[in-house]
């Protein structure tokens, strides 16, 4: 039985059969051994993702884990983590980032994007990644990301670059202050995932002028300066909650910038599925 597990900075997406059809979905928090210890990861896979198995877990003979952090070195570390639960299971521990790649671009070539509540990018020959410009996270980098756009966004309200509308709205609405938010950003855990929280307001107000040219802004500081580095005519492809829901903002920017837009997937595990399979 085959397990794969695509994991980012909020959720992991888990499945868990023998075909890409009827087995079972499930997600459980997100895993990052670049931010959790192997202690907290140990607790997640026992306390959520056991529970959810249908089978016992030496019924598991290959684990494909595409994961955020997964780096080279702390790959080996995740791997180690789940040999102690899945001691049947041969076990690949790879990037998000190919997992992306590998979900949107199948066995083609393309450029593979990650927009989520962060961002990354990469430049894939059709079975691996040849360049990928680092993404800095989301205080130096992470264009285009939720926490990217969130982090805009709240700063344009509160420094008067938006309507105020949107901002007492904004602010109405998540029941903050402007002390609130500056606590959350500097002193609270997890801010990246507090400004990726504030993108459905951004999505329910995207049809306003200004939000239009905000959305615009964004995505093309996304493509400048992740995606024209690259200097390659492939197509863009993109994964993720941010990338599905602002399609439509995406397409046209990429079309003011001549830049050729591929295929957009809302979730990285459905390509999965059916590259493993």
């Amino acid at each position: 039985m085959l397990l794969l597990a695509d994991s980012g900075a909020t959720k992991t997406d888990w499945y868990i059969g023998n075909n890409p059809t009827d087995g079972l979905q499930f997600q459980t928090e997100g895993i990052n051994p670049f931010h959790q210890s192997p202690s907290i990861i140990c607790t997640i896979l026992e306390k959520q993702l056991l529970p959810h198995l249908p089978v016992s877990p030496a019924s598991c003979h290959r684990i494909f884990f595409y994961g955020a952090g997964c780096t080279p070195a702390k790959s080996l570390e995740v791997a180690r983590i789940l040999q102690i639960f899945f001691t049947n299971a041969q076990i690949f521990v790879e990037s998000d980032l190919l997992g992306a790649a590998r979900s949107a671009c199948k066995d083609h070539p393309g450029i593979a994007c990650i927009l989520g509540t962060g961002s990354n990018s990469c430049l894939y020959d059709g079975r691996q990644i040849v360049r990928n410009i680092p993404p800095l996270g989301y205080i130096l980098g992470d264009e285009g990301s939720g926490a990217y756009l969130g982090k805009r966004f709240i700063g344009d309200c509160l420094k008067g670059q938006l309507p105020e509308k949107l901002r007492d709205g904004l602010l109405e609405e998540y029941k903050l202050t402007m002390a609130d938010i500056l606590d959350r950003v500097y002193r609270q855990p997890q801010a990246n995932r507090f400004l990726a929280g504030f993108t459905p307001y951004i999505y329910r107000h995207k049809e306003e002028t200004e939000v239009q040219h905000f959305l615009s802004d964004c995505f093309r500081e996304f493509f400048l300066r992740n995606i024209l580095p690259y200097e390659s005519d492939q197509p863009v492809s993109f994964v993720g909650s941010i990338a599905w829901f602002f399609r439509k903002e995406i397409e046209e920017t990429a079309r003011q910038m001549n830049i050729s837009v591929g295929t957009f997937v809302k979730s990285p595990i459905e390509g999965l599925k059916v590259y493993h399979f």
